[in-house]
């Protein structure tokens, strides 16, 4: 190949850079820059880059590498915990994305089987794009960032099942034993890589380590994350998942930090080269020609998908607000469909012209994932003022608060019924302190009607469900949310209908202190600090530093929230 890729190479970084900073600009997300740049450039659209391959080669090494840091940052005993939304909520978005999607095509008179490979076609988002967002949004361990990881870890373990189906959907005979002897190859695959990480890779690590060569080091980590790609592949699983098991094989060891310092730069670059190749599948010139076919199956894709995905999050118990942010973000079509489509090239499932617009409307469903996952916090907020969705979820919406808000004055309001507002609200009942608890987790307003709170569904991050619970009249609002925009959001909304309210938040971070602060909050208590605090108090009393000694050490701590203001 020599240096004839430089070119190519040079313009798509040179436009990415320019068109993610001005869609920077206009608030939007890079992954959607990086997206629509390589639409640009394309073939499809400018022609620029010709030669598509040679950026495929680049992008799938960044699919590698970014997938290995997700693993990396997450760990086997933290997947373990996720076994739950990998089992249950995996099957049943998967099944109900290929029952819809298979209903729908049946309904446009396709037959029964290639129905049932377009559902499967439909079934998968890209685990690339979800789990940048969710690690650049800091919500991987977040309810729905659980939910969702779990749902996409399943997705990838559906590869090797609709590979082998595809035969039988397009009608040939094939033997049962065709199909279970690589489902069990990849299982024996997926088994080894769970021994080796915990028996084999720290031990190499740490030898390596010792060496104290930092080259060698690096080489050493991306001959894992290379490796265990290689052989999930080599066992017909999906680079993706290689590439992500790869990366919990390191977190189980103690060099996950400095394997993730090492990688995080080439990781950056080749993985916006992904984005870029993804972008280079859209084909204007078909939207242009069949508009009202290729929106139409958009359509069908993102609120099919959407629609699927909540009710899984619904009947898992998981709240509205973590439902709808796992919906809009697995709402589009992965990459890996289009290796699926590609497999089926030859069978006559994707012919004619409702095979090339769907191939249009899923490259386009990409194109709008991260801007969907952007807008998703406002579309969960809406969705906790739809009254007939509280009766779905048999919980007192918020509105119904209105009579005792009312009749009540100076009362607190605790919004978010967590670990924190149960412990508050049990000392304002045993203080006589009234009182009122809002939160948008079904299951939490369950939980704290049955000790017979005054709990009630909404969200409160809007002006309505605020002044429903009497925020006019109230001493004091405390937010206890884990979301610090939605934190932020119902700062403001607070402050615009009751501008004396004293408004506490909790917070994660000591970051997360001055954009509250500026929002209008009257004060942050940042979880991050207060267990600093914590920790500096008990390390000294054991080690007998005097009273006042311990007091000035930390009052020192807590200056830093000063200089947070």
């Amino acid at each position: 190949m020599g240096t004839d890729f430089l070119p190519d190479l040079l313009l798509v970084v040179g436009i990415g850079v320019v068109v993610v900073v001005v869609l920077r600009k206009l608030g939007l997300p890079s992954i959607a820059g990086f997206i629509f740049a390589g639409a640009l450039v394309g073939p499809n659209a400018l022609g620029f880059v010709e030669d598509v391959h040679r950026v495929e080669a680049f992008a799938e090494l960044g699919v590698v590498l970014l997938l290995f840091g997700v693993g990396l940052e997450l760990s086997l005993d933290r997947v373990r915990r996720l076994w739950r939304a990998v089992v249950f909520g995996g099957a049943l978005q998967v099944g109900l994305t290929i029952l819809l999607a298979a209903g729908l095509a049946s309904l446009g008179e396709v037959q029964m089987r290639p129905a049932l490979f377009l559902g499967c076609f439909a079934a998968a988002s890209s685990t690339a794009i979800v789990l940048r967002g969710l690690t650049a949004r800091g919500e991987i361990d977040s309810p729905y960032g659980r939910l969702t990881v779990g749902i996409l870890i399943f997705q990838d373990l559906c590869v090797i099942p609709m590979m082998l189906l595809l035969p039988v959907f397009a009608g040939a005979e094939t033997s049962l034993w065709a199909v279970l002897k690589p489902i069990g190859v990849a299982a024996l695959v997926l088994a080894g890589i769970l021994v080796a990480a915990r028996l084999v890779v720290p031990r190499v690590l740490e030898v390596v380590a010792r060496t104290r060569q930092r080259d060698l080091f690096v080489l050493a980590v991306l001959l894992v994350c290379l490796g265990t790609a290689w052989a999930t592949t080599g066992a017909g699983l999906s680079l993706a998942l290689g590439a992500f098991l790869g990366g919990l094989v390191v977190a189980g060891s103690e060099y996950r930090h400095q394997a993730l310092s090492d990688l995080i730069p080439f990781r950056e670059l080749f993985a916006s080269l992904f984005f870029v190749s993804v972008g280079m599948l859209l084909d204007p010139h078909r939207l242009a020609e069949r508009p009202g076919a290729v929106l139409l199956l958009l359509l069908a894709i993102l609120l099919g998908k959407f629609l699927a995905v909540v009710e899984t999050a619904i009947l898992l118990r998981f709240g509205l607000r973590s439902a709808v942010l796992s919906g809009a973000a697995l709402a589009h079509v992965g990459e890996f469909s289009f290796v699926l489509a590609h497999e089926a090239k030859g069978t006559g499932l994707l012919a004619g012209d409702l095979g090339a617009d769907l191939l249009s409307a899923s490259a386009l469903s990409m194109l709008l994932a991260p801007l969907l996952m952007a807008f998703s916090p406002r579309l969960a907020a809406g969705a906790g003022r739809v009254r007939w969705l509280t009766r779905l979820l048999d919980v007192r919406p918020a509105t119904d608060a209105r009579a005792a808000a009312a009749a009540s004055e100076s009362h607190v309001i605790v919004a978010g019924y967590g670990v924190a507002g149960e412990e508050l609200c049990r000392a304002l009942r045993d203080c006589g302190i009234p009182y009122m608890v809002v939160d948008l987790n079904p299951r939490n307003v369950h939980r704290a009607a049955a000790r017979g709170e005054p709990a009630f569904f909404g969200d409160v991050t809007g002006p309505e469900i605020l002044e429903a619970v009497g925020a006019t009249r109230a001493k004091e609002l405390v937010i206890l949310i884990n979301d610090p925009e939605a934190a932020a959001r119902t700062v403001r909304a607070a402050r615009q209908i009751a501008p004396a309210l004293h408004i506490v938040v909790r917070s994660r971070y000591v970051g997360d202190i001055a954009p509250l602060l500026k929002a209008g909050a009257s004060h942050v208590v940042p979880a991050e600090l207060e267990a600093a605090v914590e920790v500096v108090a008990q390390i000294l009393a054991r080690h007998e530093v005097g009273p006042g000694r311990l007091s000035a050490e930390i009052a020192r701590v807590r200056e830093r929230r000063e200089e947070s203001r």
